[in-house]
């Protein structure tokens, strides 16, 4: 029996990031699944993975030729189409559906569907536009025309605010959808919210690169259920020079003071001690700290972000796997004193110059070598999932893992963390909160499965 289709039409919105992820959750269920997306979207997701997880090409140009073979392409893709589901939907999109407008290729779809057809709306924006008269008014319009809306769910939003606007979760959506096409007479997986699938792991380079990039991006996302295969490779390091950073910097102010954070070093020194326990050669660059470093391990104390940045050049080329879980410093004081500033000779309120440290994360990225595996941290008070994923990209980095200074279980000094692990293809993984240790093999049971994936992918 035929599959069930979906088009699902993917707006300008920074939650479009979810869209390969919505996409996974169809595929899974059983659904064939087709991509459509405005030109604005592309600034937040690429429509090369959206092909890949989806095996359609994306549409984007409403004149592109490769769709213009059989004449009216938006015709047959509306009538092919079971169902539309716009996620996210931006506040212009929702507009122009109120009016009928049709002047992008996403649309023209929408306005060419089949009176039976239903169309799933996902709102996504900012709590004052989705407030907005003119919005709530759009809104009210396109559910009289029969359009079927999901609301936006409150939490943070991209503009730091916390409010209602957020796009559900991929799951959300799926399940919302599927709950609706259940009541169609054309629905052939009634009970496949229920199935469950079974992990299938990479466990050599030849193997995975018979894998498409979708059938690798479901592994990475059932990483919780990770096999003895893959266990093994993360235990397996003894071809691996791993260099490590961790703990703080300190930046004098003057012979006496400086200027530091609260980092323990203690993730960075799990990370170092599970790798050694691996089989690997660890260099470890530490900052000042009041832990031990683990036996059989590379040691290198620095105090400054500039002999951390120095000493971590000097290893550049001979790390295969870098984690820079070093906290250092964003910025230094400009004129450093020498001796002490006495109080008696200072004014009510005294000025310190500060100037940007150099990016070490950063530095190593854009000097990456095709063997080598960049792993960052990203420590945040607030919106870690925007804030990291900008940090993977501009740091160039392949993993970048995240967590808040401000939330138990998590942060500095503490002998627990709570981890998301954000990854180069899109991937996002949330890990449950557990011991520095736990997190570090946890970790390297991604790295090791990650690195095998990229290797799959090389053309």
């Amino acid at each position: 029996m035929a599959k069930t289709k979906i088009l699902l039409g993917i707006c300008g919105s920074i939650s479009a990031y979810k869209a390969p992820l919505i996409v996974r959750e169809f595929v899974k269920l059983g659904y064939e699944v087709r991509c459509i997306m405005t030109e604005s979207a592309k600034q937040f997701v690429s429509p090369v993975v959206l092909s890949n997880l989806s095996h359609f090409d994306t549409i984007i140009d409403m004149f592109d030729p490769r769709f213009h073979d059989d004449g009216s392409w938006h015709i047959h893709l509306a009538h092919w189409a079971d169902c539309m589901v716009i996620a996210p939907c931006s506040a212009t999109t929702i507009s122009k559906l109120s009016i009928g407008s049709s002047d992008n290729a996403l649309l023209l779809v929408a306005l060419s569907l089949q009176k039976d057809t239903p169309l799933i709306v996902a709102p996504a924006m900012d709590s004052d536009m989705w407030e907005h008269p003119a919005t709530k008014r759009n809104i009210e319009t396109i559910k009289k025309d029969g359009a079927i809306v999901l609301p936006p769910e409150s939490g943070e939003l991209a503009s730091g605010l916390v409010g209602v606007g957020r796009l559900p979760e991929p799951n959300t959506i799926a399940s919302f959808v599927h709950s609706h096409l259940q009541n169609l007479p054309s629905t052939t997986i009634p009970s496949a919210i229920e199935v469950e699938y079974e992990p299938v792991f990479v466990n050599t380079v030849a193997s995975a690169v018979e894998k498409d990039q979708w059938q690798a991006s479901l592994e990475l996302e059932l990483l919780k259920q990770t096999t003895n295969s893959v266990t093994a490779s993360a235990q397996d390091l003894s071809t691996e020079v791993i260099l490590i950073t961790a703990g703080p910097t300190q930046e004098p102010i003057d012979d006496v003071r400086y200027i530091t954070n609260h980092s323990s070093g203690k993730m960075g020194y799990a990370l170092a001690d599970v790798a050694r326990n691996f089989g690997a050669k660890v260099v470890l660059i530490s900052g000042p700290v009041t832990i031990p470093p683990p036996d059989g391990v590379e040691v290198h104390h620095v105090t400054t972000s500039k002999e951390m940045y120095e000493t971590v050049q000097k290893y550049s080329n001979e790390y295969t796997i870098g984690i820079m879980a070093a906290a250092v410093s964003d910025f230094t004081p400009a004129n450093p004193i020498q001796g002490k500033i006495k109080k008696e000779h200072s004014t009510t309120t005294t000025t310190i110059e500060l100037t940007k440290t150099t990016d070490i994360l950063q530095t190593l990225g854009h000097s990456k070598k095709p063997h080598q595996f960049l792993v960052g941290f990203a420590l945040e008070s607030e919106e870690l999932r925007l804030n990291a994923t900008k940090k993977l990209s501009s740091k160039r980095a392949d993993i970048i893992v995240g967590n808040y200074a401000n939330k138990p279980n998590s942060g500095f000094n503490g002998d627990n963390n709570t981890l998301s692990v954000f990854y180069s293809n899109g991937v996002i993984e949330d890990l449950e909160p557990m011991s520095k240790q736990e997190c570090a093999i946890e970790l390297f049971k991604r790295i090791a499965l990650y690195k095998t994936y990229l290797k799959s992918t090389i053309v």
